[in-house]
């Protein structure tokens, strides 16, 4: 793919728009370890950020340890108690969405949260009136990231070619979907929990500063 302006620029939203991603692991760490999966924060961070809980219970069970039928309904229910107070913006992110605007380059977000999830948090950070007219689900599609399901769902609903789109992510599952799907991928790694070297591995080009995109996407 050039390095031409992008038609389409697709945002993932934990960690991405709003800062989800530590306060999440820290308390899926907590009901693993409760259901007996002994993990770590820091596992959880680096293995499960960026996928649906479906694909996390599946692995967790793969590996012997039953979470209950209604692992992801309990896990959803529980959100909006776990997000009610530290719940903010990624810093600078909006700075992004005004230079997309500035230049005429229309945005959308997929994630692998359901749309309950997005409304809860991009409501809370006040982020939802900036995004609410495109919100793309993993729940909308057969297989979640890193397959490059969901980002070809976006693309082709946002009537774009997947070769004009680029993905801002933040999860080696995330990238690795947003490669496969043919699309330029920037991958931020400013929460110092990020899997810099996974990222990178995964083919996404890296940065860590919020201000720094609107430059890399060739609109500032």
């Amino acid at each position: 793919m050039s390095e031409s302006l992008p038609g389409l620029v697709i945002f993932d939203c934990d960690g991405v728009l709003v800062d989800t991603e530590n306060l999440a692991n820290r308390r899926l760490a907590e009901w693993l370890n409760e259901a007996g999966f002994e993990t770590t924060f820091e596992y959880c961070r680096k293995t499960f950020s960026g996928r649906s809980m479906s694909s996390v219970q599946t692995e967790v069970e793969a590996a012997g340890v039953l979470l209950g039928a209604d692992f992801v309904e309990r896990w959803n229910d529980g959100l909006p108690t776990l997000f009610e107070t530290g719940l903010e913006p990624i810093p600078h992110v909006l700075d992004v969405v005004d230079a997309l605007r500035g230049a005429g380059i229309p945005w959308c977000v997929a994630s692998s949260a359901r749309l309950t999830k997005m409304h809860l948090t991009l409501g809370r950070t006040g982020l939802m009136p900036h995004f609410e007219h495109a919100l793309f689900s993993a729940s909308m599609v057969g297989r979640a990231k890193p397959f490059p399901d969901l980002f070809l769902h976006a693309a082709r609903e946002m009537a774009f070619e997947p070769e004009r789109c680029v993905v801002i992510e933040d999860s080696v599952a995330g990238t690795t979907a947003g490669v496969a799907a043919g699309m330029r991928v920037y991958s931020y790694h400013g929460d110092p929990h990020s899997d810099r070297d996974g990222l990178e591995a995964a083919g996404g080009i890296l940065f860590d500063d919020m201000r720094r995109l609107p430059a890399l996407l060739g609109i500032a």
